[in-house]
């Protein structure tokens, strides 16, 4: 007997539409954290995906 229940897992990254929401700004803005945010991220030597950040560091970076 096998359910098919489809369980939403939370994304592992926030895109600017998600960043502009949780810090009301506008997402030409979101993109710009989340450039700066991607930036110190590259300088660690971690690869990063444009237009979307990951969101422990989102959360460890910013401050609520």
């Amino acid at each position: 007997m096998s359910s098919s229940y489809a369980i939403k897992q939370e994304s592992r990254f926030y895109c600017a539409s998600d960043v502009a929401s949780i810090l009301q700004v506008s997402e030409t803005t979101a993109y710009r954290i989340i450039k700066k945010l991607n930036d110190e991220l590259k300088q660690q030597g971690k690869i990063v995906t444009a237009g979307k950040v990951s969101r422990r560091y989102f959360e460890e970076k910013v401050y609520l």
